[in-house]
């Protein structure tokens, strides 16, 4: 039940967001900008999460 609940919630998001994404003025490009910066933070995070859990099983 709570799966259902979560599943649903994503895919009303993404039609909130489509909605946004093809909007008028600026919208899509904040929208590409946005992921951008979203996906650049993930990645820099993970791969800094990766070399500390590294950092664990290597001796000096």
């Amino acid at each position: 039940m709570l799966f259902n609940v979560i599943v649903d919630n994503i895919v009303e998001m993404n039609e909130h967001f489509a909605g946004v994404a093809m909007g008028d003025g600026l919208a899509p490009l904040l929208v590409l900008v946005g992921t951008i910066l979203v996906v650049f933070s993930l990645g820099v995070f993970g791969v800094l999460t990766l070399g500390a859990i590294g950092g664990l099983f290597t001796s000096n």
